[in-house]
């Protein structure tokens, strides 16, 4: 049904109205978050239409296909389907690529050009680099991948790129001085098989405007109103398409919030709404300062945070929302212990109007998710990773543990065959096919039948035999070690000989760091799993019972299809856009919130306040913020410090809690002597002696006594046998049962 001519309006706060109603000219509108900024781009089409502005003559631009989705249906709803479809509405690709379609014919394309998604420009590079003969770990095809990406979305073509000595010299002290063949190559090949990559898409639409001025006068005229969505995440190559459309009639808005640009890794530039109002004339600046979603005390929060950015666009913003509860700051005594209370305060709230997926945990680094998902699997909370894997499905762990698996059971044949050749030792497809067949023939193992392969008759060269036996004989030496080695040093001897980590290094990119992030979050997970295990009664640290652990880990599935209600998991990045009822923010230390990458300039440490804006902004009624005062890096427990963005928050609107006593949490108005204790000078980390000693937990229980166990939970002494230092205790626990637990290493408190 179409809505009344004017009754649209009427849903419309004050500010919202004022940039709904100006229809000529240029207009910025800074949303603060939870302001209404959708609403208001909205309701400006439908503002234009409703006064006499041809639909067809209007073009908006968005960064997913969902906001554009979500927008394109409630327009339709005001003003019906015909005129709405009418619109020029899409993201930036998708409505670039139309045009370029209409005019392909200008720039030696046909309309029917294919596009190449990431894994196709992949797969080109790397034809390329083969036949150049170039070295494939100097030009691996990830890495020039973006490297070309990043100069199209700068604007570069292949012939500026050759120009430039600043470019050419930066590739050639990087040992890839051939990138700039590679990119002639590639551009070449594209044109060649009519096809077009995700950058070309914006390049060539800047190349067209610019190379053919009756292009650029059709569509300035085509499109007399351009709307812009999240105009902070525009990079350079868009903000120069967007500017000459707009440059004729001027009649633009845009829409953002400098408070919360946080893409500038994928080339956003938080400039180009900085600087919006030096691009064009009279520009008019509203401010939708009303925060619809969280309370007062959080918004407040959040103000005091951004407030300590230099480069910004001032805004105020506010709520008419209740006080709430202050945001909790949470120092616990390690990132096990975090994580622990985490599931605890989920657990607890559950029980009051609560649902598992009114909860998010939001973190910096996807490494993080581990430590927390190992809580909530033991605690028994459903959850899953939003925009990701969880932690033992990441290929990087997934191929450390093959290694792992292998060295336990030779027979594992799924873990061989996924690392046989990985990282690359020359062993071919061809190569693993004779193996199976010949495994198959004389009734052994794969793993046998490798060893055996000198003596069977399998076709092999002389040249694989070798690289066989090799692989092998790495396998046995390993198997060797592992006979007197912990899990943990058995694992990091893997790594180091097999060079997992040095193979990821060869490729720059971000998704790279992360994947040794990971690796490393897996040797911390073996050392708390050998922490664990102390207390456990005969328990040997080895590694098949780490690989047990994990696999429990791998098997925890509930079932999602018929209820989804769990607990979202994100980094910070994916979190924008969205909102919960409850959000924990995890790790909020020095060197990991703010990232130990971003000391380097002001631009990059402003950049990460802005990231844990976003992050506060997420909440809508709880706000939990923790750090640890120590974790485990690489397997080594450091001593960490509290981030300098917990002191950016006002005292008025926190309250600080000690976990330091796993069992009571005592409100503070400022940290503990303990956390003091623990600050350090900025940027900097120690190593501790040991592990935090046992002297805060109790030794001494008797049969019969009821306790509370750090990761257990609430159980009951049935047994105790043993003496002095090794007595042992049986306990019956409420949620997993009976454990053996030596009591000089239990993390017990009785009740």
């Amino acid at each position: 049904m179409i809505e009344d001519k004017q009754s649209y309006l009427n849903d419309l706060n004050e500010a919202q109205e004022k940039p709904v109603l100006k229809i000529n000219g240029p207009s910025m509108v800074i949303a603060g978050a939870g302001s209404g900024k959708t609403r208001v781009l909205t309701y400006k089409i439908v503002h234009l239409i409703k006064n006499g502005i041809d639909p067809f003559e209007i073009l908006a631009l968005t960064f997913t296909n969902k906001a554009a989705r979500e927008m394109k249906s409630r327009i339709s709803s005001m003003i019906g389907d015909g005129e709405s479809k009418n619109i020029w509405m899409g993201t930036f690709h998708s409505v670039f690529a139309k045009i370029l379609r209409f005019e392909a014919h200008k720039i030696g394309f046909t309309s029917d050009f294919t596009i190449y998604d990431v894994q196709d420009s992949e797969r080109l590079i790397s034809s390329i680099i083969k036949e150049m003969n170039l070295d494939k770990d100097s030009y691996r095809p990830k890495t020039i991948r973006n490297r070309i990406s990043s100069l199209k979305n700068s604007f570069i073509s292949v012939n500026a790129y050759f120009s430039n000595s600043d470019l050419t010299e930066s590739d050639k002290l990087s040992k890839r001085p051939k990138t700039g063949d590679i990119y002639k190559e590639y551009s070449d090949r594209l044109v060649k098989s009519n096809s077009m990559d995700f950058d070309d898409l914006l390049l060539k639409t800047n190349e067209l405007l610019n190379n053919f001025p009756e292009v650029l006068a059709k569509y300035q005229e085509k499109f007399k109103y351009i709307l812009v969505d999240e105009y902070q995440d525009t990079n350079n190559s868009q903000y120069l398409i967007v500017k000459s459309l707009a440059d004729k009639y001027q009649n633009i808005c845009v829409v953002g919030d400098d408070a919360q640009s946080i893409y500038s890794f994928r080339g956003a530039n938080i400039n180009n709404i900085i600087n919006f109002r030096n691009d064009y004339d009279d520009v008019e600046v509203y401010r939708l300062e009303q925060n619809y979603r969280s309370t007062k005390y959080i918004v407040n929060a959040a103000n005091s945070v951004i407030d300590n950015n230099k480069n910004k666009i001032h805004k105020e913003v506010w709520t008419d929302n209740e006080f709430g509860d202050k945001i909790q700051i949470t120092a616990n005594p390690s990132d096990i212990a975090e994580a622990r209370l985490i599931s605890q305060k989920i657990l607890n709230l559950i029980k009051s109007e609560n649902n598992y997926k009114d909860f998010v945990v939001l973190y910096r680094t996807n490494a993080q998710s581990r430590v927390i998902e190992d809580s909530l699997r033991n605690s028994n909370i459903p959850y899953k990773i939003y925009g990701g894997v969880s932690f033992y499905n990441r290929k990087e762990i997934k191929d450390i543990l093959a290694y792992l698996r292998l060295v336990v059971n030779n027979n594992d044949e799924e873990s061989l065959k996924r690392i046989i050749n990985y990282p690359p030792r020359g062993i071919g497809q061809v190569t693993i096919n004779k193996i199976i067949i010949g495994s198959k023939n004389n009734n052994l193992s794969i793993y046998e039948t490798i060893k055996s392969a000198k003596n069977l008759n399998l076709g092999l060269s002389n040249s694989s035999i070798t690289k066989l036996e090799n692989f092998i004989n790495q396998i046995e030496v390993f198997k060797i070690q592992n006979k007197k080695l912990s899990a943990f040093e058995i694992t990091d001897l893997v790594i180091k000989e097999t060079k997992i980590i040095d193979e990821l290094r060869k490729d720059e990119s971000p998704e790279s760091i992360a994947r040794v992030e990971n690796i490393q979050e897996l040797l911390n997970g073996i050392r708390d799993f050998i922490d664990d295990q102390k207390e456990i009664a005969d328990s040997k640290n080895n590694l098949s019972e780490f690989l047990s652990n994990v696999s429990l880990a791998t098997d925890f599935d509930i079932d999602l299809k018929l209820s989804e209600d769990f607990v979202s998991l994100m980094s910070l990045h994916s979190s924008k856009g969205l909102e919960f009822k409850n959000v924990f923010i995890v790790g909020l230390e020095e060197d990991l919130f703010p990232s130990a990458l971003s000391y380097n300039s002001r631009d990059d440490l402003e950049e990460e306040r802005r990231l844990f804006y976003v992050g506060i902004t997420r909440a809508k009624k709880n706000l939990y913020i923790s750090y640890a005062n120590s974790r485990y890096r690489w397997g080594k427990l450091i001593s960490c410090e509290e981030s300098r963005f917990i002191d950016e928050i006002d005292n008025d609107f926190i309250d600080f809690k000690d976990n330091n006593d796993f069992s009571v949490l005592q409100k503070k108005s400022k940290p503990s002597p303990f956390i003091k204790q623990k600050i350090l000078r900025k940027g900097n980390f120690r190593h501790l002696s040991s592990v935090k000693s046992n002297s805060d937990f109790q030794t001494k229980v008797s049969v019969g006594d009821k306790v509370q166990h750090l990761k257990f939970g609430k159980g009951q002494v049935i047994r105790l046998e043993g003496d002095n230092d090794n007595v042992k205790a049986k306990i019956k626990f409420e949620k997993i049962g009976d454990k053996n637990l030596l009591l000089k290493f239990a993390k017990l408190k009785v009740l």
